[in-house]
């Protein structure tokens, strides 16, 4: 199989030799990024749990409503974002317990959903409920009032579900 050959496994130590290299090294490119919108929702409740029927207005920044062009024949949107309001001693916490609940499995960030995390980035499938100039209206979009938006992307089934992803079995529910 090709997966497993000799020359596949030498490529790949090769590139995590250099990915190591690189980030051990401190030469570890930085990332600037700018938000594209903001949301407008009216919702300032960090704690709030069911964000399922929030509906939310992301406008975009001047000049990107032609970005907009054939997103509205989706009906699922993603939404990227950046959770500015993370305090920074939890984005430098390296494990805590999901949702706070001490009775569940501690947890590295990276294992994690929430915003404490090295990089507090939100990605969040919402449903699109329409879209007005430079203002997409959107449901489910679990995220404050100013939040600052990075992205926005289709949902797109095909790419986007995996059907047989699984869950530890403290996270079925």
């Amino acid at each position: 199989m090709l997966a497993n050959s000799p020359e596949i496994g030498r490529n790949r130590d090769a590139c995590i030799e250099r990915a190591l290299t690189t980030y051990n090294g401190g030469s570890m490119t930085s990332v600037e990024l700018s938000p594209i919108a903001s949301v407008a929702n009216g919702e300032h409740d960090l704690g709030r749990v069911d964000w399922s029927r929030q509906r939310s207005d992301i406008v975009l920044s001047d000049g990107l409503e032609d970005r907009l062009l054939g997103l509205d024949d989706y009906s699922h949107i993603i939404v990227i974002a950046w959770l500015d309001r993370t305090p920074e001693e939890l984005r430098e916490r390296p494990r805590a317990y999901p949702a706070g609940d001490d009775r569940l499995p501690l947890q590295g960030a990276l294992a994690l959903r929430g915003g404490a995390r090295p990089n507090p980035l939100a990605f969040t499938v919402c449903r699109l409920i329409g879209i007005e100039g430079a203002t997409v209206t959107v449901e489910g979009l679990d995220l404050i009032d100013g939040t600052p938006v990075l992205d926005l992307k289709p949902y797109i089934a095909f790419y986007d579900a995996r059907p047989d992803a699984t869950l530890p079995r403290w996270a079925e529910g």
